[in-house]
């Protein structure tokens, strides 16, 4: 005899969140929980335009061209561990003088060329970025020796109104000696990203993670090193930016100056 079939339990609607509709999806992380830089989705960049920002520059395809043409420029690891007297420098209690205190930041892959940022504060647009011919690591470890002078010319020409700080390439001597160039370029995504991620660091240096935690980049970790530079500006052809040594000892690891001839 057949049985009959069984009455089926009643359903009951499963009850689900929706997602606000706000709510967006978190930065990648790696396994030490910090963002990953690199990757497809990018912390929102947060930085304001600095106070000296003027409108759009009119270099911009300028720097691009001499960008191409700085790419093509070997990289060199010059020996700028040179022995310099600290006496009668101009730094007293951290602070220069007439000097205008900024945000500076070296970063780059280790075997890459290092990169300097300039900022009226973390939390602004770069006022200045600087692609320098130095390994990021040779630079950093040169720095950890001794002071390190880095003097940047450039040619002056008649009847100049290039503001110092607009001129788009350097010929670059460190502690005297020839060590190729520096260019001055626009901030790319992966620039803003790294200074969004060091937003809330006033001073310090570390290591960014570029990937998943496992296999490194060919070029190395990227570090950084953050500082106050003191900005000093001698005339319109002159400039200095002096690197604040946070334990207030020896003065500055990093002299930058300006000068057009």
């Amino acid at each position: 005899m057949a049985t009959p079939p069984s009455t089926p339990p009643s359903l009951k609607p499963v009850q689900t969140r929706s997602q606000s509709p706000s709510t967006f999806p978190s930065p990648p992380t790696t396994p030490s929980g910090k963002v990953n830089p690199m990757s497809p989705v990018r912390p929102t960049i947060s930085l304001h335009q600095p106070n000296s920002k003027k409108g759009s520059s009119k270099h911009n395809k300028i720097f691009r061209r001499v960008r191409a043409v700085f790419r093509s420029f070997p990289i060199i690891a010059p020996a700028c561990k040179i022995p310099v007297s600290l006496h009668g420098n101009r730094l007293h209690d951290g602070h220069v003088h007439g000097g205008t205190r900024m945000t500076g930041t070296l970063y780059g892959h280790r075997k890459a060329r290092v990169n300097l940022a300039i900022q009226e504060s973390p939390g602004s647009l770069p006022v200045l970025l600087l692609e320098l011919t130095i390994p990021t690591g040779k630079l950093l470890q040169d720095m950890g020796v001794g002071l390190v002078r880095i003097a940047l010319e450039c040619e002056k020409k008649p009847h100049e109104k290039t503001k110092i700080e607009d001129e788009p390439i350097w010929t670059m001597f460190c502690n005297g000696r020839k060590s190729g160039y520096a260019v001055k370029r626009e901030p790319t995504d992966e620039d803003l990203n790294v200074m969004q991620i060091l937003h809330v660091v006033s001073m310090g240096a570390g290591v960014i993670p570029t990937g998943d935690g496992g296999d490194q980049p060919a070029d190395g970790e990227l570090t950084y090193m953050r500082a106050f530079f003191e900005r000093v500006a001698g005339s319109k052809d002159s400039e200095t930016y002096y690197m604040l040594n946070p334990d207030g000892n020896n003065g500055p690891e990093l002299s930058l100056f300006f000068v057009r001839i």
